[in-house]
């Protein structure tokens, strides 16, 4: 029983790590998931992000696009004529802060200061230029240090003459250049090789933490780019993974719970148990029994095997206790019968040849056990002796008499398997009247060795050849064991010492190999295989 109880132990400690596993790849999933989903998230984010700060400073220069035309008519004009058309575009596109006239590469007319006389160049290297350009400045003029946008249209027939347009950045930075932390650090505007951010000083390089990651955008209208300074989508997933915590391990819990209930029944030794029915698993084994005189088998006692294709080969003392503490004994025992009946071609067709079944007491309650020998054992119509093999192990509670009188009736005769062990031996003599008393390998392996023991065996011979049933002793493995109770009156022996458990279809070899394929016969006639009484 401890085998078995190592076994339970066993499925529970699996069961317990599917469940583990399950809670752990659940908590695992639900982390990659909400990482990835707010990696993607925050990817999504910077993405619209981007395209908003471009499209702001896209509806700021494409009112001065439109304005091209109209102002590249008035270069060359004297500024006294121009200077308030000028000063009612700025008011009107109001994103200005003021607009130049430039003639031959001289600024002439400004809308803020009026009448001028300064060299483009010597103001802005970069200027006068024959195609359009966008420039990031910085003011020497009116505010000195502040940052400039400036939006250059050539007129068309004079490179050196045009409109130069300064947008008011302060207004700009306002509008697309806060930073959205914790996505956003800081939003910076690229233009040529100069940059802005957060409305500083106009710079060569961009200035990027080492930890932080850029993200760009160009615009398909203008020749610039926004910057997007980020800790990065990975490292901002990462940051929100605690905040996920407590939702992953209630879908952990959760799931582990459903799983311990969905193991319930499968990861059980009874699945396994009706599995292998179901699978044809098991195999029936047969032990032979001698006779000590004139060493003839008297019969076979059926036994189970069970190479386990998920667990491989498991012993009868393991599965066998189990199988009864989950109520499938019966189960088991109608797919041994069966499994018999299907392979009686084995043995011998003699009626004093005797094949046992160890059966459970739980199979006598209310004629199960007579049923199913009726339906398995008696309707292939076996020449056979059948012997039924009670174990001690089980309590026999309110014994059905009839039934025993039905049995004896039907020429079924009853063992008592084991006998010895238990804790009610001489009530089942009583209940029972049975017709063989196994004798325990423990008392045969004690022969010799253990007075105590051996004590016992004598007793137990004494009383059933005082009761006049037939003994049978297991676990015969000396020559000297089978002496002693030869010697002592039991003419029935099972053991190593005699043959092995062998499969049934190996039977009828071994019979052969031992010069028996049918019952000595004496006088004529067929010499009793099982002692009749």
């Amino acid at each position: 029983m401890q085998n078995a109880q190592r076994a339970i132990k066993h499925y529970r400690q699996k069961r317990i790590l599917i469940c583990l596993a399950v809670a752990l790849l659940t908590l695992l999933t639900t982390l990659a998931v909400r990482f990835i989903s707010q990696r993607s998230q925050n990817q999504h984010q910077l993405q619209i992000a981007a395209v908003h700060a471009v499209r702001i400073i896209d509806k700021v220069l494409l009112p001065l696009e439109k304005q091209r035309a109209e102002l590249l008519q008035l270069v060359g004009k004297p500024c006294e004529a121009v200077n308030l058309i000028l000063r009612k575009e700025v008011a009107a596109l109001q994103t200005l802060r003021s607009i130049a006239l430039v003639k031959s590469g001289t600024l002439y007319c400004s809308s803020v200061l009026g009448d001028r006389n300064v060299v483009i160049h010597s103001v802005v290297a970069d200027l006068p230029s024959d195609s359009p350009q966008l420039l990031l400045f910085t003011d020497n003029t009116l505010i000195k240090g502040r940052p400039l946008l400036l939006q250059w249209y050539p007129a068309a027939d004079d490179a050196g003459s045009g409109v130069l347009m300064s947008v008011n950045i302060d207004l700009l930075s306002s509008l697309m250049l806060e930073p959205q932390k914790p996505l956003i650090n800081s939003i910076s505007l690229t233009v040529k090789d100069r940059h802005l951010s957060d409305a500083s000083s106009v710079m060569t390089t961009l200035p990027v933490p080492p930890s932080d990651q850029v993200f760009s955008l160009s615009s398909t209208r203008f020749p610039f780019t926004v910057n997007l300074i980020s800790p990065g989508i990975t490292e901002l997933a990462l940051r929100s993974l605690p905040s996920q915590l407590p939702l992953a391990l209630i879908l952990s819990l959760l799931l582990a719970g459903i799983a311990w209930l969905a193991t319930a029944s499968r990861m059980s030794f009874s699945w396994e148990i009706n599995m292998g029915i179901a699978s044809r698993e098991f195999d029936v084994w047969c032990q032979p029994l001698l006779n000590t005189g004139d060493k003839t088998c008297t019969g076979v006692e059926i036994l189970l095997r069970w190479d386990n294709p998920r667990l491989g080969p498991i012993p009868p003392d393991v599965f066998i206790p189990l199988a009864e503490e989950h109520h499938l004994i019966a189960t088991l025992t109608r797919y041994v019968i069966s499994e018999t009946v299907r392979q009686i071609e084995v043995f011998p067709q003699d009626p004093h040849f005797h094949v046992g079944f160890n059966v459970a007491a739980g199979h006598f309650v209310d004629g199960v056990l007579l049923r199913d020998l009726n339906h398995y054992w008696f309707s292939a119509h076996p020449h056979q002796q059948l012997i039924v093999e009670l174990t001690e192990r089980d309590a026999l509670h309110d014994v059905d008499y009839r039934l025993i009188r039905e049995l004896h009736r039907k020429g079924i005769k009853l063992a008592i398997d084991d006998f010895g062990t238990g804790n009610s031996s001489f009530s089942w003599l009583e209940k029972l009247r049975p017709d063989v008393l196994k004798i325990d390998k423990s008392f045969t392996h004690a022969i010799g060795t253990d007075a105590v023991n051996s004590t016992v065996t004598d007793i137990i011979i004494a009383l059933g050849q005082r009761l006049k049933i037939v003994l049978v002793a297991e676990g015969v493995e000396t020559q000297e064991q089978a002496q002693y109770l030869e010697l002592h009156g039991v003419h029935i022996l099972q053991g190593y010492l005699y043959a092995r458990p062998m499969p049934l279809s190996a039977l009828p070899q071994w019979l052969a190999d031992h010069h028996q394929t049918l019952p000595l016969r004496h006088e004529g006639q067929p010499s009793p295989l099982m002692p009749q009484h």
